[in-house]
């Protein structure tokens, strides 16, 4: 994304960053939102919680960007991805999910069942 990279957080410390891009304009955020996704790949970071408020205010948009995460082989991130950011989701957001959830709830892999995806795609179920 051209000439907004500078407004991304530098790393994940940088949560002053992160608190900057709040005060933005909402289009001018929008593009940024595949990128600040990959600062929930651990919700541990420091800059994950600033960084999810900002994702959270994006209910609608930040949708195709989470189906990419959860199409993906990182079921760790998807861990973190299903406990902070989908279950916060509006249920007009959380049901764009529920092909997964499902999947996931009744067929896990095993990494799946290691990481507890099938508990948290049930919970979530439960909710839509």
């Amino acid at each position: 994304m051209e000439g907004f990279e500078g407004l991304l957080p530098r790393n994940k410390y940088d949560v002053d960053s992160a608190e900057k891009i709040k005060e933005l304009d909402r289009n001018l955020i929008l593009p940024l939102l595949s990128d600040l996704l990959i600062f929930t790949q651990d919700m541990n970071w420091p800059v994950a919680p600033s960084v999810l408020e900002i994702l959270l205010t994006f209910p609608i948009e930040i949708v195709p960007h989470v189906h990419c995460v959860l199409s993906s082989d990182d079921d760790n991130w998807k861990w973190f991805i299903l406990h902070f950011l989908v279950i916060k989701l509006p249920v007009e957001s959380r049901v764009q999910f529920k092909e997964y959830l499902t999947k996931v709830a009744e067929t896990p892999t095993q990494n799946e069942l290691a990481e507890e995806l099938d508990e948290i795609a049930k919970k979530i179920l439960e909710t839509i």
